[in-house]
């Protein structure tokens, strides 16, 4: 099997250390009760090495510390689980275990806050992008997560980087978002199933208030004076819905949009229809800088999309590079003797192309 090199402390930080992000992510149920949970990974600041990571029962993982050593929190997975992620196979950035929990992190520049790291408590010291790798390895409900986050010291590997935030989901559909402010961490209940970066999850929500008058369909014609106004177009009931790239705007327009989308009959068909959501806040590279100022081109600073079926454990993903959905069946993985492995998002960096054959 082919492995990705681990590479230098220095460069992680670099990525860590880069806000270049926007990332967002929904929570869809099927008639069936399926729940999938699905999101973008948005980054404009490099091009990243993408990764899937599969982690057997009984592996060991060790968190790395601001010093540049991985010689913090020490812990050994209960739980198998699979997982996307970048540059680290460590650094699990959205992941699902074999009992169904799922566990992601997004951005939360500037107000979030962890507690300051300190040598005599790095026992206990878990770096921010190795905690989606912790909640899953060791933990199959909120209830758990909620019972040990106290007994861990969630740090910065590099001072001057952002904060981040985690969407948790049981199977169920039960759902929390995880939010550290001044140190103390936060567990925020998530009915509506919608994330962004930041500000905090309770702002987002108060938020929509300012979009009450917002809804779905066609205004139909208003007298003014002595003319008529007519809609120009069908979905006029939506004028006024933000379209700009930024945290409160992508909240707002994944709100809408879930929340007027027509339900799915079972997980695979609302996994699809995620996707289609999705494409909506999907942020075109050329956005993410002045004119003029990118160092370097990639096709989308959306680097990978992931929808994840957790009540029935698939998951799939396509890639600013090649958007064919791959699909990773879980429940064809025994995670009692499955070696620990990690590989490329893209075997090939490169659109998939069919030919259309046609009657000659």
């Amino acid at each position: 099997m082919k492995f990705l090199p681990i590479i230098s402390i220095s460069a992680i930080c670099a990525v860590i250390a880069n806000n270049a992000n926007a990332c967002t992510g929904i929570t869809m149920t099927a008639k069936d009760k399926s729940v999938v949970v699905a999101r973008t990974v948005d980054w404009a600041g490099s091009k990243m090495n993408n990764i899937y990571v599969v982690v057997p029962r009984g592996h060991n993982e060790q968190s790395l510390l601001p010093d540049g050593t991985q010689n913090g929190m020490k812990f050994t997975a209960r739980y198998g689980f699979v997982g996307l992620g970048m540059q680290q196979p460590e650094f699990v950035v959205d992941g699902t275990n074999e009992a169904g929990l799922s566990a992601a992190l997004f951005y939360f520049p500037d107000y979030g806050k962890y507690q300051p790291y300190s040598p005599a408590m790095k026992a206990n010291s878990l770096a921010d992008f190795q905690v989606v790798s912790w909640i899953l390895s060791q933990f199959s409900t909120i209830a758990e997560v909620k019972d040990a986050i106290d007994n861990v010291n969630i740090i910065n590997i590099d001072p001057t980087a952002s904060t981040v935030h985690w969407r948790i989901t049981e199977p169920n559909g039960h759902q929390v978002v995880l939010e550290i402010v001044n140190g103390i961490p936060h567990f925020y209940e998530n009915p509506l199933g919608v994330i962004a970066n930041a500000p905090g999850l309770p702002w987002h929500l108060t938020n929509l208030n300012n979009y009450i008058n917002i809804r779905s369909g066609t205004e139909d014609p208003v007298k003014f004076g002595p003319i008529t106004l007519r809609s120009l177009s069908h979905g006029t009931g939506l004028l006024g819905l933000p379209g700009d790239f930024s945290s409160p705007s992508r909240f707002v327009r994944m709100a809408f949009f879930k929340n007027y989308a027509i339900q799915q009959d079972t997980g695979f068909d609302t996994a699809m229809q995620s996707f289609h959501l999705l494409n909506n806040v999907d942020v075109p590279f050329g956005t993410a800088f002045k004119t003029g100022t990118a160092k370097f081109d990639m096709p989308s600073s959306t680097q990978w999309t992931i929808a994840t079926d957790i009540t029935n454990r698939i998951i799939y993903y396509h890639t600013m590079y090649n958007r064919a959905l791959r699909r990773i069946d879980m429940n064809k993985i025994n995670f009692a003797n499955i070696p620990f492995q990690y590989h490329p998002l893209d075997a090939t960096q490169q659109e998939m192309i069919f030919d259309i054959a046609l009657e000659q």
